[in-house]
């Protein structure tokens, strides 16, 4: 029987079923954003400051470049001063106002420079949302949380691609105007949540000491490669495939915002289940069998006919949801609590060094194939790139997770997946 004490602490750790609701429906609404520009990207960017594709690939890198120096550092100031709930909702209202930014008349320099500042605000915003997530219940728990969470912010980003073909439809600006209403409409909602009791009287270390035990967790940065890729990939959805599909398809905006949908939303609905799986079986098969099925996937997608990329795009998400939350979750249970913030910071900057690089490499594979063989073959080209990294990272990342696993199964008292490699 548990002593009051250990039934108190317990508690603690705990948040109620309300406000782990709250943090998926967080979750969703503040991806929305993320994919609404993405079906009228010709007409938002490229037509609208007459830029070449290439170019035009930077409007999605731009804020990512930006994610990539603010997550991990919004991560380690939440991690050392705490308050994480006040530091969103401030990073919502900055990310509200930079999204609004974008709907005026700039030089495509001064575009892509609010795009990056609005980039840091929506990261450290998602980062921090994240680690009340991982606090949010104790690790036994931690599985199904995450999954509510990842649900969240996949359905978000599926939602996002056929909604803003919808919107753009009648003005490629409106989706950048409900973008940052939606953003507007978080922050004051995030200010419900609070700390657990567990987190508030946690230590909290200063940055060179968080710095350090991030350090002495190397196997940290298989999680991390997971994102770096799977983002890579991702950001040949958000631009490549976007203008394959209107060039050589001849697809319109609402066509090529529900295709993305196709994608996106079996990756949102198994993310619960992927969630609650990964704490009950190998999530070396998971990551890395997930990984090679949808590489091959990815590397298909030009050889479709335009009428039946829904299959592949169907697949393709869910061999993707196999991935994203074991990975979600090996990040967090291999970092210590008071570091826990700052890792998925790095996580998502992981993520976002694979988006800046995907659009780019995406857009001049294409470009470069396509000089000399035509745009199908470019375009062909660049999705055998995107589908090989995946691939590859699989091949070379499971006997290190398969090795890892099997440690720490064999450790007397390792009494959840990953307790091994956090010390």
């Amino acid at each position: 029987m548990h002593s009051a004490a250990g039934r108190g602490a317990e508690a603690a750790q705990r948040v109620g079923g309300a406000g782990i609701v709250l943090l998926g429906v967080l979750a969703l609404a503040m991806q929305l954003p993320v994919t609404l520009p993405v079906p009228v990207l010709r007409g938002l960017v490229q037509e609208r400051f007459a830029v070449s594709e290439l170019l035009a690939s930077l409007f999605m890198s731009a804020n990512m470049v930006g994610a990539v120096i603010a997550a991990p550092l919004a991560g380690a100031l939440a991690d050392r001063f705490g308050r994480r709930p006040l530091c969103i909702a401030a990073a919502l209202l900055a990310d509200a106002l930079l999204f609004l930014s974008l709907t005026l008349e700039l030089p495509y320099a001064a575009f892509l420079t609010l795009r990056f500042f609005e980039g840091c605000a929506h990261i450290s915003a998602i980062s921090l949302l994240l680690g009340l997530a991982a606090d949010a219940r104790p690790a036994a728990e931690r599985g199904w949380v995450m999954g509510v969470v990842g649900a969240g912010m996949m359905l978000g980003v599926g939602i996002g691609a056929p909604l803003g073909g919808w919107l753009g439809a009648d003005g490629v600006l409106r989706p950048l105007y409900i973008g940052a209403a939606l953003l507007l409409a978080c922050a004051p909602a995030v200010l419900w949540l609070r700390e657990t009791a567990a987190r508030q009287h946690r230590h909290r270390p200063g940055l060179a000491e968080i710095a350090g035990l991030l350090r002495r967790r190397r196997l940290l940065l298989l999680p991390l490669l997971f994102a770096f890729a799977d983002r890579f990939t991702v950001g040949f959805f958000t631009t490549t495939f976007s203008f394959f599909l209107s060039s050589v398809h001849g697809f319109a905006a609402p066509q090529i915002g529900v295709l993305f949908g196709f994608f996106m939303l079996p990756f949102a609905m198994l993310s619960l289940p992927c969630g609650w799986l990964s704490q009950r079986s190998s999530r070396a098969l998971l990551l890395c069998g997930g990984s090679l099925l949808y590489g091959a996937l990815v590397a298909s997608l030009g050889h479709w006919p335009g009428a039946w990329l829904v299959a592949p795009m169907l697949a393709s998400g869910a061999a993707a949801a196999l991935m994203f939350v074991p990975s979600l979750l090996m990040t967090s249970e291999l970092t210590p609590g008071a570091a826990r913030t700052t890792a998925l910071g790095a996580f998502n900057a992981a993520g976002s060094l694979g988006f800046i690089i995907g659009p780019v490499v995406g857009g001049a594979v294409s470009q470069i194939v396509a000089a000399d063989w035509g745009w199908l073959t470019g375009y062909r080209a660049a999705f055998w790139v995107a589908g090989a990294s995946e691939i590859a990272l699989a091949l070379l990342a499971f006997p290190l997770l398969w090795r890892f696993e099997k440690s720490a199964r064999n450790q007397p008292g390792a009494g959840e997946p990953g307790a091994a490699g956090s010390g």
